[in-house]
């Protein structure tokens, strides 16, 4: 027998903290609803969806990374960031590359354009960060009226984003004091110098954690008799009758066998790279389907505070959070189009003497995310004739940097310069470049307009234009150019496409639906 039911009335492709957000707005706001959610890599944390770095035990954290990398995860080789500066074109740990295709002659790429395959996707493994965008992040047509704030405060409620998880942390307000003198003449309050909102909170014991898909969900959907969700499961492709998505075709990786689900609506929230692969599949190909990929530039740099002493402070323990890594943000302004994410460490990304031992949280990582010149020749584009590793239409990235990009990174790397004496002692000559790529902060390939104008894949409620019941979700569906970590606008964003599918669920037919579980309970 299938594992899969046979009709429900939202199935939302993708487990990541997107996907997690149409799951939870409909369980609060259309109870008695069914939704099957599919993920096409394994459960590899407890609650499903949670961040790997929770996991206490070294060895059980690396396993969950490793089953993260793809259809070749067993195999795969990965290794830390600091590899790509040494010309290594490598994966970091719970990511895997896109093999082929990440760059065509004559144009920049992305040479380290990367996924991964695991309940929970990139939120099971990211860093994080939640800042809210500004000035020309922002979505001009959902900025009326406060519209576009409260969506990011329900996304701030729903990944559980605080601001204070690291005030115990040595020095964060001497870094942020020395920030503050650098950049904050003339700047409105919000884009001062401050704390880095954080999907980060303190457990019942005390140790700070990770946010992941899990917190996203919380207990309502976790309680909810209509949800399930199926790993190992490929979405092949959306079905569409009489014009609209009508349900989708789902391959069971652990058998092979394929099945169809019949859905009302269909909420396609894999990521940038493969949200636009399922539609292309689908035979869904809007003239702007996938184009408009952007990444952000990623520069870093590195300093030191010196005569500096670490007080005691409460540790975290082993796969948890330290209490010496402050993090800090410099935001985006359109005079300063990029993005600042200051980490303090643990200890230094390059080597020092032995006998010059460094006092933790006394490391300053500085990072400058680059906002993009949006171009349409910037896409991701799929091959009929081709198939990848999931047996999906193979993948090529179209992707170059503009005279205006390259002046935007030359000016970030004299900036981070600049903030990096500002706090401290440079620990290197020049700042660093990341390979492209690198941010993981993908967007722009199935991107929201405010009409259908052929500049865009979907509506202001995420619903594919010409395919109702569609909708798509993920950093794919932001429409700006943005240097901020994308999350939360695109958790966002999804609330609001959430919401439109629960007034079109009837009321009377989920109100029969509770009362029916409840009865069959």
């Amino acid at each position: 027998m299938s594992r899969y039911p046979n009709e429900v009335d939202v199935v939302i492709v993708g487990s990541g903290p997107t996907g997690a957000a149409y799951a939870r707005i409909l369980s609060e706001r259309a109870p008695g609803a069914r939704i099957a959610m599919l993920e096409v890599g394994p459960t590899v944390s407890d609650p499903p969806g949670a961040h790997v770095k929770n996991i206490v035990d070294d060895a059980e954290r690396a396993r969950a990374q490793v089953r993260s990398q793809g259809p070749a995860a067993e195999t795969a080789t990965v290794t830390n960031p600091g590899a790509v500066k040494a010309g290594q074109r490598r994966a970091r740990a719970g990511t895997y590359l896109l093999d082929d295709g990440y760059a065509q002659d004559g144009e920049d790429g992305l040479p380290v354009a990367a996924f991964s395959s695991n309940v929970g996707g990139m939120g099971a493994h990211w860093t994080a960060a939640c800042p809210r965008p500004g000035d020309s992040e922002r979505i001009g047509f959902l900025d009326e009226d406060g519209a576009l704030d409260e969506l990011l405060s329900e996304g701030e409620r729903l990944l559980g984003v605080t601001s204070d998880a690291f005030d115990a942390a040595p020095f964060s307000g001497l870094v942020r004091e020395r920030l503050a003198a650098e950049v904050d003449a003339e700047r409105p309050a919000d884009r001062r110098v401050q704390r880095m909102p954080l999907a980060v909170h303190r457990r019942d014991d005390g140790r700070l954690v990770w946010s992941g898909s899990d917190v996203v969900f919380g207990d309502v959907t976790r309680a909810n008799l209509g949800f399930s969700l199926h790993d190992e499961s490929l979405v092949t492709r959306v079905l569409v009758a009489d014009g609209r998505a009508s349900g989708v075709e789902v391959r069971d990786l652990r058998d092979g066998q394929t099945h169809r689900i019949a859905a009302r609506f269909v909420v396609v929230a894999a990521d940038a790279l493969r949200t636009p692969q399922v539609l292309w599949a689908s035979g869904i190909r809007p003239e702007a389907l996938g184009r408009y990929l952007n990444d952000q530039a990623q520069i870093v740099f590195a300093s030191r505070l010196r005569d500096v002493e670490a007080p005691a402070t409460r540790e975290g323990g082993d796969g948890a959070l330290s209490e010496t890594s402050g993090v800090s943000w410099v935001p985006f302004t359109d005079d300063l189009p990029f993005h600042g994410q200051i980490m303090q460490l643990d200890a230094s990304p390059i080597p020092l003497a032995d006998d010059d031992p460094v006092v933790p949280g006394s490391i300053v990582g500085l990072g400058l995310f680059c906002v993009k010149d949006l171009q349409a020749s910037d896409r991701v584009v799929f091959d009929d004739s081709r198939v990848d590793a999931y047996g999906m239409p193979a993948m090529r990235i179209h992707y170059t940097l503009t005279d205006r990009d390259r002046a935007v990174i030359e000016r970030a790397k004299r900036e981070i310069v600049r903030l990096g004496k500002a706090v401290g002692e440079p620990l290197d000559d020049r700042p660093f470049v990341m390979p492209l790529g690198s941010s993981l902060h993908y967007q722009g390939t199935v991107r929201m307009g405010a009409a259908d104008d052929g500049a865009s894949v979907c509506d202001p409620h995420s619903e594919v234009w010409g395919v109702p019941g569609l909708f798509v979700a993920g950093n794919g569906v932001i429409p700006t150019a943005t240097a901020c970590n994308p999350t939360l606008t695109a958790v966002a964003l999804a609330v609001r496409g959430a919401r439109r599918i629960a007034e079109r669920l009837s009321p009377q037919t989920a109100s029969e639906r509770v009362s029916g579980a409840v009865a069959a309970g």
